[in-house]
């Protein structure tokens, strides 16, 4: 079995939320069918008080082994670095001091999403908290535990970024890790696992046609584009958002709106409303990934030129207005 320990630090839960809607019938039942056990959760296990000092001090002593330790939540290590801000209850002292002991003895970390990673919305604007990721401090590394660390099992901290995960991305990573199938080689350069991290939001959008032919959205109950004005990000994003449905159904841009991308560093702050496309000369400052400038223009032109009336008509209306020609298909 694959123990794995769950702390949550200063962040809202939402990734634990999240990974209670797994696709499953029977969330502890596919725990114990891919051979993890969860030594402690704050919210899923019962165990409180004394009883879950008892748990992290068996960890600590090496009485219980510790396969995996989560965390949730951005490493709150103000005030001046003392990390009194955030206390685990109980105890008298700070959670960061936990999480260094803890990650000492553990064979592997994760960071369960961007706050962890990085430092994500917990560590927004002025960071009063001095917020910061577990090996990350925005897009650099550091963090909490530092740069050059690695856990007994040899890889460094394992970014699950999202805000909040998915939860294939979390329960996937943790079945690798069981199963023994998770290196170094299965990691991006930001230590995000690449069976997710590999992928755009922007592979399989429902609104791809719109974006074909630059048809963009308007409005935020437009059908079009969301990428040319309204902020959308999913041609940069790293997730596979729209190819791995949240609840089997569901994504931002299928839900109407924008990608912000969430699992990269920095998203919080991005300089502009999360709802506005940044422009330069009424182009795009936010390009696709590995689009040159020139390309991207020069396509964009062609393309709004060819927009067949359905999609331009469709593209500013919240519900389809005009619908595909009947035509015959066979030769």
């Amino acid at each position: 079995m694959l123990n794995v320990l769950w702390l949550q630090s200063g962040g809202c839960g939402g990734c634990t939320m999240s990974l209670l809607c797994a696709d499953t019938p029977d969330f502890a039942g596919q725990l114990r069918a891919a051979g993890i056990r969860l030594l402690w959760h704050p919210a899923l296990s019962a165990e409180c008080g004394t009883e879950t000092l008892d748990v992290l001090e068996a960890c600590l002593s090496g009485r219980e082994r510790l396969d995996v330790l989560c965390v949730e939540g951005a490493l709150l290590r103000g005030p001046h670095g003392s990390g009194r801000f955030h206390v685990l209850a109980g105890t008298g002292e700070p959670m960061i001091h936990w999480v260094r002991r803890l990650a000492r003895v553990a064979a592997h970390v994760a960071a369960v999403g961007s706050c962890a990673a990085w430092g994500g919305v917990s560590a927004t604007g002025a960071n009063a908290t001095e917020a910061c990721g577990l090996q990350y401090e925005d897009d650099h590394k550091g963090g909490l535990l530092g740069a050059g660390f690695h856990a007994r099992g040899g890889l460094p901290v394992i970014n699950i970024a999202g805000c909040p995960t998915h939860p294939g991305w979390v329960l996937d990573t943790l079945m690798a890790l069981a199963a023994g199938h998770f290196g170094a080689a299965d990691l991006d350069p930001l230590q995000r696992p690449r069976f997710y991290a590999d992928h755009l939001v922007h592979h399989g959008c429902a609104r791809n046609e719109f974006y074909e032919f630059k048809a963009s959205a308007e409005h935020p109950s437009d059908l079009g584009c969301l990428m040319e004005h309204m902020g959308c990000k999913g041609t940069q994003a790293h997730a596979d958002c729209n190819t791995r449905a949240w609840n089997g159904e569901g994504s931002c841009t299928r839900g109407g709106y924008a990608c912000v991308s969430c699992t990269e560093p920095g998203f919080q702050d991005p300089g502009h409303p999360f709802d506005k496309t940044p422009k330069l000369a009424g182009i795009p400052i936010g390009l696709p990934t590995d689009m040159p400038k020139a390309w991207f223009v020069a396509l964009a032109s062609l393309s709004k030129s060819a927009t067949p009336k359905r999609v331009k008509s469709n593209a500013t209306a919240d519900h389809v207005v005009v619908t595909p020609a009947i035509r015959k298909t066979r030769r």
